[in-house]
């Protein structure tokens, strides 16, 4: 889904810029790898979000997660100026010590600069300060350091990359353009290390990568969203999101995918599948908004019962900058049954406009 970044734009950073003209998000796009893992300025909004579950030798478990956005603000004539801001690139960096229970955090915001931040297909990285996500051959390599934390892992895609929606489009509104292009990585195996207040922890496990590029995509009726990435046992994944409208009710555009354990994907739309709240919840003392924590999952066409909760409440992501809307982001674990085989797994959840409705583009 993973619309957060339309509430970045903030014009006044860089003074009047006058009409910008972006391209929507259409049916028929053409996508070719690698150049569409990288940059697509054309657009207005874009981001890289990668979100994983890891954990010792010994059995401690970590989520974590590594977002960059880029939000054009101004597309001016001629070669652009080192300081002049075309784009702002904000990052959100996250570690989830679900044994420890403690929740880390850290955000950085950008222009491109001196190459301070950007995206680069020549270069194969996308970056923001010391925090990368760069491509070296069939692997990623990322890396991010803050005060308290750090990451440095290699990730390896066990799958083809997945084009998410129908002909091209993850279509998210009514209208042409009301949508985005949307790749996901739905199965990377990730190895490397956790610095964590200066102790190191090897580790392993999985993660999961989005890309998006759009220029519109909510309504004005649509207050936030609910997503799940789901890693099952049984080598398959699910991709579901559904969008809440202000009047309580869920949206017919809420959707998601199947992957099955060969790759082959099948678009799944809201008839498909139920996603909801099932029990505890958690409410947050930064912005009082009340998230539910246990979620029950049904996709009766593919035989899934599912259940997801996780071990740790508090993983809010409450950004400084002022910038992008709050949302919980954390790690989730899956029990259940496909077709009454007991079945595991693990995930990510991310839940916005519970405290107050997702801005969105015009």
């Amino acid at each position: 889904m993973r619309s957060r970044a339309a509430a970045i734009v903030l014009l006044l950073l860089s003074g009047p810029s006058g009409q910008v003209h972006y391209k929507e998000a259409l049916p028929g796009y053409h996508y070719e790898f690698p150049r569409d893992y990288f940059d697509h300025p054309d657009y207005q909004t874009e981001w890289w979000y990668t979100t994983g579950n890891v954990k010792t030798a010994d059995g401690r478990r970590f989520g974590f997660e590594l977002t960059f956005f880029r939000e054009g603000v101004s597309r001016g004539a001629g070669k652009p100026s080192t300081w002049e801001v075309r784009d702002l690139y904000l990052a959100h960096l996250a570690l989830s010590d679900l044994d420890g229970g403690k929740f880390y955090r850290a955000e950085r915001l950008n222009r491109a600069g001196p190459r301070i931040a950007g995206a680069s297909e020549k270069e194969g990285r996308i970056w923001n300060g010391n925090w990368k996500l760069a491509w070296k051959g069939g692997e990623q390599k990322l890396e991010a350091v803050s005060n308290e934390f750090s990451l440095h892992f290699t990730l390896r895609s066990e799958k083809p990359p997945v084009i998410e929606g129908v002909n091209g489009v993850s279509q998210k509104a009514e209208g042409a353009g009301r949508a985005s292009h949307y790749i996901s990585l739905t199965r990377l195996d990730t190895s490397g290390e956790i610095t964590l207040r200066g102790k190191k922890f090897a580790v392993s496990g999985l993660a999961w990568m989005d890309h998006e590029f759009f220029t519109h995509q909510l309504d004005a009726d649509q207050a936030g969203w609910d997503w799940m990435s789901i890693q099952l046992d049984d080598k398959t994944e699910l991709m579901l999101f559904r969008i809440r409208r202000k009047n309580g009710t869920i949206d017919r555009f809420s959707a998601g995918t199947f992957v099955e354990a060969s790759g082959r994907t099948e678009h799944l739309s809201a008839s498909d599948f139920q996603m909801g709240p099932a029990g505890r919840t958690w409410t947050s003392a930064a912005t009082q908004a009340i998230y539910p924590i246990e979620w029950k999952i049904s996709v009766p066409k593919l035989g899934f019962e599912l259940n997801a909760a996780t071990p740790l409440a508090s993983q809010e992501m409450t950004g400084t900058s002022g910038l992008a809307p709050n949302y919980w982001e954390g790690a989730i674990q899956l029990s259940g049954a496909r077709r009454q085989e007991r079945i595991a797994g693990v995930g990510y959840l991310e839940m916005t406009g519970y405290d107050r409705p997702v801005r969105t583009t015009p």
